[in-house]
């Protein structure tokens, strides 16, 4: 490349795409001219300059008046929509200026009911915010890792018997209770007295997989020497037990419509009854809370919201 040759980048301005617009709504290079207040020769070198670095012609010069090329029409489609985009971005950092977050992201635990969180989705956007929000599909101990990593502002469905590192607030959502429950087709659906572990250790048990990257992560139920499907995921899970593919604890609100259909059973266990404080966390920061993570915070107050969550 010259050392004078301009690259797209250097000639592609926002005001030289509105140049351009101004020639075709004119008619003629003379008209545009005059009405930007420039000579002629000027704004037809500048359209050179364009020509030159994308290598193509924008308007033909056989006709008398100033007649866009094909590749000038896609040029002048596709910068108005960046032009658009522009100002766009324009409004965004105006709005974000006033207290509002670039993007939030929320790191949501599997035991979390999905339709809850989006009707929550649903009305946060409503807003029309100038935040991009993300969701992050966490497990177990992921869910705290993910806000403690940075990678979300907002953690719901942390264990609460988690230790809690410096520097994170946490508050209780509710308590979920597990039952344990296997496949009707499955041996241990037909036993009748309470279950040990050793007679459950025996059968395969279906275990999710704990999101963190560091550490071993949190296991819940499992016993040493049980053989172990592990799974992505809660929806997942159940799949595997409806089909009798190993044995485990859910989450009630999770197992039961299926126990009550008959597609899964309940069989009485000797251990203690598993019950789970669930909590929601976010990082403690010396300035006021962004605008979206005290929406959220407002709307995970109300003792309704919290229990549709774990519900």
């Amino acid at each position: 490349m010259s050392k004078n040759h301009l690259s797209p980048r250097d000639v592609l301005t926002p005001d030289a795409l509105a140049m351009l617009q101004r020639i075709e709504e004119a008619g003629s290079f003379a008209a545009a001219a005059r009405a930007a207040g420039m000579v002629p020769s000027a704004l037809t070198y500048r359209v050179r300059q364009i020509e030159d670095a994308l290598d193509v012609l924008l308007f033909d010069r056989s006709a008398r008046h100033a007649r866009l090329t094909p590749a000038g029409r896609e040029l002048l489609r596709e910068g108005a929509r960046l032009l658009d985009e522009l100002d766009a971005v324009a409004n965004r950092v105006k709005r974000v200026a006033t207290g509002w977050e670039a993007q939030f992201t929320l790191a949501v635990d599997g035991v979390i009911n999905r339709t809850t969180l989006f009707e929550l989705c649903e009305a946060f956007l409503a807003l029309e915010p100038p935040t991009r929000l993300r969701l992050r599909d966490e497990v177990l101990s992921g869910t705290l890792e993910a806000l403690t990593s940075g990678q979300a502002d907002l953690a719901i469905g942390v264990v609460a018997e988690t230790l809690l590192p410096e520097g994170v607030d946490a508050l209780p959502l509710g308590s979920q209770r597990f039952i344990f429950a296997v496949a009707p087709h499955h041996p241990l659906a037909r036993t009748t007295a309470p279950l040990d572990d050793a007679t459950i250790g025996r059968h395969r048990a279906v275990a999710v997989a704990d999101s963190a990257s560091r550490g071993k992560g949190l296991t819940i139920g499992l016993l040493g020497g049980q053989d172990v499907f592990t799974v992505p995921g809660l929806t997942e899970k159940l799949e595997a037990q409806l089909r009798g593919m190993g044995v485990g604890f859910l989450p009630e609100c999770l197992a039961r419509p299926y126990i009550d259909a008959g597609r899964l059973v309940a069989p009485p266990v000797a251990r203690k009854e598993r019950i789970f404080h669930i909590s929601y966390a976010w990082r403690k920061t010396p300035a006021p809370a962004g605008k979206a993570l005290a929406w959220w915070q407002a709307r995970l107050a109300d003792p309704v919201t919290r229990k549709a969550l774990l519900g």
